[in-house]
């Protein structure tokens, strides 16, 4: 089965990050969820409290590959951009061919980390002056094994897409239908 990472940031928008993480766990993906700083409890931006599965650093220093990087917007997107370890993380999962996730104003990370340059991407308006490729109009954006999605209020499709490309289709349709989307 599948493996995720998805990384939380103090500020991380809450329903970009739960609703992957629930849907592809109905799927029965191994979701990894890490806190970025130091403990494992992580607020979001409407002051929804998470603990975390372990932190980035414990992830970092017993290394292993996950097929996919999940990386939830929100205002927590600039302690992401901010952190050295999260770009070498995306340009290690790039090389190696892996899905890298980005929802919201996350794309900028990839941005930052020089994978966005030529690729078919979208992101939330708020980070669209840095991103003049965005496409706009979209709700999610596949290109290659780079997924993108715009915001919050895309988070579903954007959590049917990743159990639709890491798991099946068809189980992205069951999960559709069993939670009446």
């Amino acid at each position: 089965m599948p493996s995720v990472l998805a990384i939380l940031a103090t500020g991380f928008e809450e329903i970009e990050a739960l609703t992957p993480i629930d849907l592809l766990r109905r799927a029965g993906v191994e979701v990894t969820t890490a806190a970025l700083g130091d403990g494992i409890h992580v607020t979001g931006r409407n002051g929804v409290t998470l603990h975390a599965d372990t932190t980035l650093a414990a992830v970092l220093a017993a290394p292993r590959d996950f097929d996919c990087l999940v990386l939830p917007g929100g205002p927590g997107v600039t302690h992401l951009r901010a952190d050295p370890r999260v770009r070498a993380l995306v340009l290690r999962q790039h090389a190696a061919g892996r899905w890298l996730a980005a929802i919201c104003a996350a794309p900028a990370v990839l941005h930052d980390a020089g994978l966005l340059a030529g690729r078919r991407y979208t992101a939330h308006f708020s980070v669209a002056a840095e991103l003049p490729a965005i496409l706009a109009a979209e709700r999610t954006v596949t290109d290659g094994r780079l997924l993108t999605s715009r915001g919050a209020g895309t988070s579903l499709d954007f959590a049917l897409l990743l159990v639709a490309s890491l798991v099946s289709p068809e189980k992205s349709r069951e999960i559709a239908q069993s939670i009446a989307a």
